[in-house]
């Protein structure tokens, strides 16, 4: 092997062609709550957990579902490639993103070696300004886990994806888990787990941090805000349990909601929101 004097005389002989090429990508995990129609006027409107696809136009999975994505420009800031995409393909722009996972299975995509950093963020669908691309649109999730096996539906009113992930622990100590996909001949890629892993880290943070008050509107009453809670966690909570959560991170305002059907209730606020 050949020595060198300095860093400058090893750029000056180093061959790039040597070396194998790989692409990068980037996946975009956009997630939501909307509400749906309730027919007793006396309850809340039901909530759905909701995420964001697009439907492939071109070769390679054409008119298959998947997550915003692409490559990440030569001369691109890798922090940078994930909003541009999900400005090109979604007409979303301007929202916080928190990278997920990175994903390197040697055969996960057909046309070449290709390594995906995933991001993810939460959005109130109802506060959009912009309009969707005709090619996106939003599923409501449906997630029901047994012994470890989960199936996942997504539905968005005219087309239904299925999929079935299987969860092995792999640390005990921190409650991580391997993820792997057992059917899907609905969704494009290796999609399936970045989707599940998505789901898996929100219901991890969702206890712990604020990150569920970016999917919330700016007033709010503390039912729909609960309501919010289990439909990410899948299950119900316990009042006083709930309010313990989110006790310090709530205020209450003058403002109460009426109508619907409903005795006028208390509106709260996220606390360190900006007034």
């Amino acid at each position: 092997m050949k020595t060198y004097n300095s860093e400058e005389e090893f750029l000056k002989d180093y061959n790039k062609d040597s070396y194998e090429r790989l692409s990068l990508t980037t996946d975009i995990l956009i997630f939501s709550v909307s509400s749906g129609v309730q027919e007793n006027y006396r309850k809340l409107n039901e909530k759905y957990f909701s995420i964001l696809l697009v439907k492939r136009d071109d070769y390679p999975f054409k008119d298959k579902w998947c997550l915003p994505g692409g490559f990440v420009g030569y001369n691109e800031e890798l922090e940078e490639a994930p909003l541009r995409i999900l400005k090109n393909e979604t007409n979303i722009d301007n929202i916080y993103l928190e990278q997920l996972y990175t994903y390197g299975e040697v055969n996960r995509d057909p046309r070449m070696r290709v390594i995906s950093t995933s991001y993810m963020a939460l959005i109130d669908k109802n506060r959009l300004n912009e309009n969707l691309s005709k090619n996106a649109s939003w599923f409501n999730v449906l997630v029901l886990e047994e012994n470890n096996i989960v199936d996942i539906t997504l539905d968005n009113g005219t087309t239904t994806l299925k999929f079935k992930i299987k969860k092995t622990l792999k640390e005990k100590t921190t409650d991580r888990y391997k993820f792997e996909i057992l059917e899907n001949d609905s969704l494009a890629f290796d999609h399936p787990l970045v989707i599940m892993a998505g789901i898996e880290r929100l219901k991890n943070k969702i206890e712990y941090t604020d990150i569920v008050f970016n999917m919330m509107p700016e007033y709010f009453t503390l039912g729909e805000l609960q309501q919010v809670y289990e439909t990410i966690l899948g299950k119900k909570l316990l009042d006083p349990a709930f309010r313990r959560i989110i006790a310090k991170k709530t205020e209450k305002t003058t403002k109460v909601k009426t109508g619907e059907g409903h005795r006028p209730s208390a509106l709260f606020r996220y606390k360190n929101d900006k007034h």
